[in-house]
């Protein structure tokens, strides 16, 4: 029989009221579980975009962050059974376009499956370099694909960000938690 040791930081963690989840196979984290937690995070949207042989590519993502100042790095994951990450994966350069809390239809329009994410009413135009930019949104970053690495059921696109853009009608951002979008104010 298999013993169960616990450490004092777990004890804690079930005595809050938390609920502890667990799947049949003892310390494997049920999936169900681990989706509820990470909906307790908001996080900030993106829509990050690029120009492909076959017209402009586009996804939501809430995984975006900076990882260095010098060089300066972002990042976002995005899910390999993704309809949009082959069109990505071959561009060698895209924009990411950080979201207004008055862009919400926007982020679900990136999100949604089978439709033309650029169509009317998507307002959107090419950057000097070529890269989609939606029109509205509260910044830009330009990247050229610095490395792609493989983690779990995503990958993670690492970019070298060659320019910025700041809107000067920026107001506050456009948050994703528990399922919703909605605003922010400090």
């Amino acid at each position: 029989m298999e013993a169960c040791v616990r450490s004092s930081a777990e004890a804690a963690f079930d005595a809050d009221g938390g609920q502890a989840d667990r799947s049949a196979h003892g310390a494997d984290l049920a999936a169900d579980g681990f989706r509820r937690v990470m909906a307790e995070h908001a996080a900030g949207v993106v829509v990050v975009t690029a120009a492909t042989p076959d017209g402009p590519a586009g996804v939501t993502a809430t995984s975006f962050t900076s990882v260095s100042l010098d060089p300066p790095l972002v990042s976002f994951y995005i899910g390999d059974r993704s309809s949009t990450w082959p069109r990505l994966r071959e561009a060698p350069a895209f924009a990411v376009n950080i979201l207004g809390e008055d862009q919400q239809e926007v982020a679900a329009r990136f999100a949604a499956r089978g439709i033309d994410r650029f169509a009317p009413p998507t307002r959107w135009q090419r950057g000097a370099d070529g890269q989609p930019l939606l029109l509205g949104a509260a910044g830009h970053l330009l990247c050229r694909k610095h490395d792609v690495l493989a983690v779990g059921d995503h990958w993670l696109v690492v970019g070298r960000v060659v320019r910025t853009r700041v809107s000067p009608a920026a107001g506050r951002p456009l948050v994703y938690h528990r399922g919703r979008y909605g605003g922010f104010s400090a």
